[in-house]
């Protein structure tokens, strides 16, 4: 049984065909953060006795230093998709609904430059 009449299928009005992008990023970075999420959790785990300078040292290297950044830009993203869906989804107001995509947005965006940043401090100093 199809819910469209003639002339929007004519005219090719159906889906909105703009989800699956977004969809189809989210399972990309829902797959990427299972073996960065378990890196990173594992690095912390690793060098909670650790000696600070041993530490320092990890923290401050190159291959840390581009994986943590690569995280912490996938982790952000997939939340800001995340949660702009569930936005579209059950706020009926448009308004309401932009403003809150485009905040949620520019703090997912700030947090991430914040992270990123600190972590810079680090590998710079």
């Amino acid at each position: 049984m199809r819910f469209e009449t003639n002339l929007r299928r004519a005219l090719g009005l159906g889906s909105a065909k703009s989800g699956v992008h977004s969809w189809i990023m989210q399972r990309f970075t829902a797959i990427a953060l299972i073996p960065l999420s378990l890196w990173f959790v594992g690095i912390f785990i690793l060098h909670l006795k650790a000696p600070f300078d041993i530490s320092y040292r990890q923290f401050s290297s190159p291959w840390t230093m581009t994986l943590s950044v690569f995280f912490i830009l996938v982790m952000f993203y997939h939340g800001y998709l995340g949660l702009k869906v569930i936005l579209e989804d059950y706020i009926p107001h448009e308004l309401t609904k932009w403003l809150l995509i485009m905040l949620t947005k520019f703090f997912s965006l700030f947090m991430a430059l914040l992270a990123i940043v600190s972590l810079f401090r680090i590998f710079l100093k």
